[in-house]
Parts: structure tokens; sequence; C-alpha cells
């Protein structure tokens, strides 16, 4: 206020003042719910383009103050009105008039003492209005890491660099061309030039924020598909993906290997121990299943300890010694838990029903899971950690003990 007051009144005429006056604060509150504002504390800090240093520049120090103090409280009224205000938002309206106000004498003063200097040079003007873009920036941030500091919101350097480091050259460079070029208008009094500026940049704005709003749905629609289709214990894909997978592949006309394996005596493992050591169990043998399996190739958790799986892009041998693989590495593995507050090793086993078939109208690959499922059986009655596989392909029925 004291700078305002003694910097020698308003720069120009009245009239002028009046139309610049009212088409900025027309546009700064019709941009007022298109702010980008991200919550520091119990603080929110506004990332908006601002168009104050054009302003200011324009109308000097106390006719930016005058400004700021009438468009700052009209926010705060609004804000109130509409009970999105911070719970400190009457000091905050002061601290925003009181640091916009006192950037825009800074600018003020720096762009007069410096145009001389930058204007015989290319691009002078342009490469000014750059610079004085990145000091009120850097003098912005270093007022609110000030305060944050001595609200003890920041306790390192380390914070303040980040926090400083947080606005963007792009969000810089946007702010410098815009003050720049409706600085230019401003001075030369193209008011309609200044208003097709400012419609630009709101509906290049709007639109922003229409496709920032249309990804994040995006993403959020993806985030709920993928917890409907993750087992919740295990990470990998429950019942429900399975049988959206077996839909897709049903009539595809590839060849597919359909794997149903289950953990050899698991209820002596809940019996012996309790169920969280029965839960350890099937997270560890859905990480060794995992870790056998191609980007191609899918896992589902399709009951309790039973676990699916569809082998893709392979031929009946080459699916076989993959499922050995399998066999051996879950074998190979023991979990280890914590029981009683001692560390313990279960051994585990798994059988397997493999079924390897082509995709077609003949056989649903819902009855070729059945196959799979009724060959785990076999392999449970045979005296488990086997595999049963028949290729339904040339229809060969075999068995095989490991």
């Amino acid at each position: 206020m004291v700078v305002a007051v003694c910097s020698g009144g308003i720069k120009i005429d009245f009239n002028n003042y009046v139309l610049a006056f009212a088409l900025f604060y027309f546009f700064s509150n019709l941009y007022n719910h298109l702010k980008i504002v991200v919550k520091h504390g119990n603080t929110n800090v506004d990332y908006t383009i601002s168009y104050s240093i054009a302003f200011a520049i324009f109308v000097g120090p106390l006719g930016a103050f005058i400004y700021e103090t009438i468009s700052m409280f009209s926010i705060f009224f609004i804000r109130k009105l509409t009970k999105t205000a911070d719970e400190e938002e009457f000091l905050h309206t002061f601290y925003n008039i009181g640091s916009f106000a006192l950037n825009g004498a800074i600018v003020y003063y720096l762009f007069r003492a410096l145009y001389p200097i930058f204007d015989p040079v290319p691009f002078g003007f342009w490469i000014l209005l750059f610079t004085l873009v990145i000091i009120m920036t850097l003098l912005s941030h270093l007022y609110l890491s000030i305060i944050f500091t001595s609200t003890g919101e920041f306790t390192s350097f380390k914070d303040v660099i980040s926090f400083i480091q947080s606005r963007s050259i792009l969000d810089i460079g946007k702010i410098a061309f815009s003050n720049a070029f409706l600085l230019i208008f401003l001075e030369n009094k193209q008011w309609e030039m200044l208003v097709g500026l400012f419609l630009l940049n709101y509906l290049v704005s709007r639109s922003n924020i229409a496709i920032n709003q249309s990804l994040q749905h995006k993403m959020e629609r993806d985030k709920f598909e993928q917890m409907a289709y993750t087992d919740f214990l295990t990470g990998v894909y429950n019942r429900t993906f399975m049988d959206k997978k077996m839909s897709e592949l049903n009539n595809s006309g590839e060849k597919l290997g359909i794997i149903v394996t289950d953990i050899d005596s698991f209820k002596r493992i809940n019996d012996t121990y309790n169920h969280a050591v029965g839960d350890k169990a099937i997270q560890q043998v859905a990480h060794v299943l995992q870790n056998q399996l191609s980007t191609d190739d899918y896992l589902f958790r399709s009951g309790g300890e039973e676990f699916t799986i569809f082998l893709r892009h392979r031929d009946f041998d080459q699916c076989m010694k993959q499922v050995e693989k399998i066999r051996e590495a879950v074998k190979s593995t023991p979990v280890i838990v914590e029981h009683f507050k001692k560390t313990i090793e279960i051994s585990l086993t798994a059988s397997f029903g493999f079924y390897y078939y082509k995709t077609n109208e003949a056989l649903d690959i819902k009855n070729a899971y059945i196959h799979a499922d009724q060959l785990l059986i076999k392999s449970k009655n045979l005296g488990k950690n086997r595999i049963s596989e028949k290729n339904g392909i040339s229809d060969v029925p075999s068995s095989s003990m490991y």
C-alpha cells in the first residue's frame, strides 16, 4: 500500500484505466472457476496463469493495487457465498492483495528501467517479459516459502527448492507470452484484440480442462475395472475376468492350452497352522505361477486354492514343457512364514490338469475348461503332484507322473 500510494498516481488517463480495469476484472472472474489449485498444508496455492503483470506495467503500482484489492475481495465474497473458502480465506485475501500488488510495483519499475536496454536487441521486448515473469514467479514462490517455513509446513531447504521447481518452464512461457501480447494491445488501445486474446485463452483453458477431465474419468474407469477384475489376495486376475477372457477367445480359432491347478493338501495347511498361513501359501503359489508365464499368457485365481492358466502361442509339446516347469517351480519354492514368532518353511506341491485344443464352434471353451478340470481330478486321484494332460487336437489321451 505504501509503495502504491507513493508511486505518483495511476499512470494512464482515467477512461482508459476504467476500461482496462473492467476487462481484466470481468475475465479474471470468468477464469476463476478454471483455476488450478494445489493444497499445501492448510493453504491452497493457485497455479493458474496470471495476467496481472501486463496490467501493472500499463497502469502503474497504484492502479494495480486498486485492481488487486477489488478483484481479490470479489473472489473472497464469491468463495464465501459458494462455501469454497479456506478456513483462513480472509487472511489469505490480504496476503494475495499484498503479494500481487507488490509484484506489480516491482515489475512496473523493472520494466521502465530495463526496456531502453532491451528495446534495441532483436526480440528484446519478449526476452524482457520472459525475464520479468521468471523474476515474479521466483518472488511469489519465495514469499510463500517464507510463510510455509514459518508455519512449519516446510522443514528443510529441499522443501523450498522442490516448491520453487513446481512451476514448469511451459507455465512460465505461457504467462510471458500472454502478458506480452496483452501489454502490446493495452499500449496500442487495441481493445478488440485484447478481448479476443482473453476469449482465446479462456476457450483453450476450458478445452484443456475438458480433456483432462475426460482422461481422469478414463483413468478412474480403468482403475475400477482393474479392481473388478483383480483378485484381492493374490493380485492376479479373478474368475470374473476369466469368464470375460473365455468369451473373447471362444471362437478365435487360436490354439490354447488350458491348465487347472490347485495346491495339494491345502486343508492340512490351514488345519495345522492357520488361515493366515494358508493365505500366504496361496499368494506364494500365485507369485510362482506368474513368474513362469509370458506376457501373452493369462493367470486367474479361479477358486480358493485353485488357479487357471491360459497358455497361448505354443504347440502341445511346448505347453507340456511349460507345465512341467511350473510344477517343478512350485515344488522347489517353499513358503516362508512367521508362526508363533518362529520362521518356518512349508513345502508345497500342486496337481495339474492340462487340456490343449483349438478354439472353435464345435467345442465351447467352457467345455474345454471342464476337460482340464477333470484332468486335475485325475491327477489328484493318482497321487497328487502330477500332470494329467490331453491333446484335444489329436485327441490322444495320456497321463504322466513325476
